[in-house]
């Protein structure tokens, strides 16, 4: 915009001169010189937008022949002098900041020379005046430029600072989208192969004693290799319960839960159902099947309680089971896996690689706004509670 105002400013100037000398010096000798150079500074300024702002030697040359041309002009005819002005700026935009303030104080005498010749009588303001115009031009576009510098300044922090955030979104995606990978494997396909395992060694000792028994597990463990592989395939498409795949609700996907052989597992519903999204379903479906898990594998129980509770505002899953126990001080927080005490149970045991299962039970509530209590005693078997929110239902 300024630009565009000292351009039109300079040929405005430039064309009142010549027409000012035309009027005042009519047949003069010296009128072709001065419609020459004026035509050959209108042309070389002309030239000046397409050599660009950066101060390159074609661009400092091409400054250089305008300055040389205007001040053949200011002497041949004083009257071109104002045409200085929007000089000033162009050595200001082209030049580093000590040659253009050089460049403008050099224009700026030749300024008051030019006044003083044209004035009748000394003038005082005819000293003052093209300085302090020079001056406030120059403090004017020095401000815009410091102005302008700030503003591109804010924008490449701010450009830095989205690309930062989209960078950090991303490993955080990244890194919560690996969480809930690594939970959905832990409920579902681990679960399936451990249970399986324990068929199959179950089966293995009782192979010659007792064949039908034997069959028994690994009919039992045939089916649970089913069940894995189609919660394999669910995983592969939009990681949800297959359990819940078909129409099949929360109480009915729990009723199908067991924890293995030895272990009678009993369903229990309270309250009325309502309906429960999607997420809350499939996050209490797979603490069922984590505290399933550990029952099985860490508490030496005999019998595991399923409780779904319907509150109105949240719904509650409660797991018992008659297993030895364990001692706990802080079982909300800090409870290591039911029925297998533990240092810190947040951690996977460095022996065995387990203790995942609360940690991931208790995150994956977490994103639900939901919590997770443990409560055991040695001997007394433990009892886990999973507890989500719900939305406000007129």
């Amino acid at each position: 915009m300024l630009a565009a105002v000292m351009h039109t400013a300079f040929f405005l100037l430039l064309t009142a001169s010549v027409a000012r000398y035309l009027l005042r010096h009519p047949g003069s000798p010296d009128t072709p010189w001065i419609i020459a150079l004026g035509t050959a500074l209108a042309l070389l300024y002309v030239l000046g937008p397409a050599l660009g702002a950066a101060p390159t030697l074609r661009r400092l040359v091409w400054l250089g022949l305008v300055t040389a041309t205007w001040a053949v002009l200011v002497d041949l005819a004083p009257s071109f002098a104002w045409c200085a002005v929007p000089l000033f700026f162009t050595a200001l935009r082209t030049l580093p900041p000590r040659a253009a303030i050089v460049l403008v104080a050099t224009l700026t005498a030749f300024v008051v020379t030019a006044q003083l010749r044209l004035a009748d009588e000394f003038d005082p303001n005819l000293l003052v005046a093209p300085p302090a115009v020079a001056a406030l031009a120059t403090a004017v576009f020095v401000h815009m430029e410091r102005q302008a510098e700030a503003q591109r300044t804010l924008i490449d922090d701010l450009l830095r600072t989205r690309r930062e955030l989209a960078a950090t979104e991303r490993r955080e995606g990244t890194l919560a989208e690996r969480q809930r990978l690594s939970m959905e494997i832990h409920d579902t396909l681990a679960q399936h192969l451990s249970s399986q395992q324990m068929l199959l060694q179950a089966a293995d000792r009782v192979w010659d004693a007792d064949p039908a028994t034997a069959r028994t597990h690994v009919r039992t463990a045939n089916g649970i290799a089913a069940r894995g592989l189609a919660e394999a395939r669910r995983l592969v498409h939009d990681l949800a319960p297959s359990e819940l795949a078909g129409g099949a609700d929360l109480p009915e996907a729990l009723r199908t839960l067991d924890a293995g052989p030895g272990v009678a597992v009993r369903f229990h519903l309270e309250g009325t159902p309502v309906p429960l999204p999607d997420r809350v379903q499939s996050a209490l479906l797979r603490v069922a099947q984590g505290a399933l898990a550990n029952i099985r594998e860490h508490a030496g129980a005999r019998t595991a309680a399923l409780t779904l509770t319907y509150l109105g505002d949240q719904v509650v899953l409660d797991v018992a089971d008659d297993g030895h126990g364990f001692p706990t001080a802080d079982t909300t927080r800090h409870a290591p896996d039911a029925g297998r005490p533990g240092p810190d149970p947040a951690r996977p045991d460095p022996a065995t690689g387990r203790g995942h299962g609360l940690p991931a039970m208790r995150a994956r509530l977490g994103q639900l706004g939901g919590t997770l209590t443990v409560e055991s005693t040695p001997g007394e078997g433990t009892v886990l509670s999973a507890a989500i929110p719900l939305e406000h239902r007129p």
